[in-house]
């Protein structure tokens, strides 16, 4: 009954839900960032570098499945689409875990390499961090309505046009933050910062 309850109130105002659950976002992520939040284990320099790899890992999987369900959407197969789309969100769950545990508990790493290369690297940085702060409410959005409605109700929502928007940014934002890791991992070289508590 709860259950019902819930998705009627979904329904009936996604954007209230939208609204809601990117506030709950930005705080978890902002309140890692700005507050010395006792909820993270501290981390070895070792355990960094492995959950490092863990996201990357776990952003290119995502990767794969909003592709593939932006590809299943346009030759008609609208479950196939829709279980891709859930699974790429459930992906970026466990890529939000993964990262705060990372952020929360052992510092950063910084990229070390030559002034060009380094100028580049803050660009496509940036581009991804912003992307990936816009994308939030609106992939929530196209999110709770395709949970909501039935494939024929969709087509009297925005669900389509914020589908696009969603994907497109979650997908380049996603590729620059495999390009990054690379960048930073593979190619050029890092050291490790600290985080250092709250900045007020």
């Amino acid at each position: 009954m709860a259950t019902a309850t819930a998705r009627r109130r979904l329904r009936e105002q996604p954007l209230a839900a939208t609204i809601a659950l990117t506030i709950v976002g930005y705080a978890l992520v902002i309140g890692t960032f700005l507050l010395d939040l006792p909820i993270y284990p501290d981390l070895t320099q070792g355990q960094v570098n492995l959950l490092t790899h863990a996201i990357a890992v776990i952003n290119a999987a995502t990767t794969v499945f909003l592709a593939a369900g932006w590809y299943w959407i346009r030759a008609g197969e609208v479950e196939k689409h829709r279980l891709s789309m859930i699974t790429a969100f459930v992906l970026i769950l466990l890529f939000l875990v993964v990262y705060l545990t990372r952020v929360g508990g052992g510092g950063d790493k910084l990229f070390v390499g030559p002034d060009p290369v380094y100028y580049a690297y803050l660009i496509m940085l940036a581009i991804h961090i912003i992307l990936s702060i816009v994308a939030v409410p609106v992939v929530l959005y196209a999110l709770i309505l395709g949970l909501t409605h039935t494939p024929s109700e969709l087509r009297n929502t925005a669900h389509a046009k914020v589908g696009r928007i969603a994907a497109g940014s979650w997908i380049l934002s996603l590729v620059l933050g495999v390009v990054t890791y690379l960048m930073l991992n593979h190619i050029y070289s890092y050291e490790f910062g600290i985080v250092i508590g709250p900045l007020f």
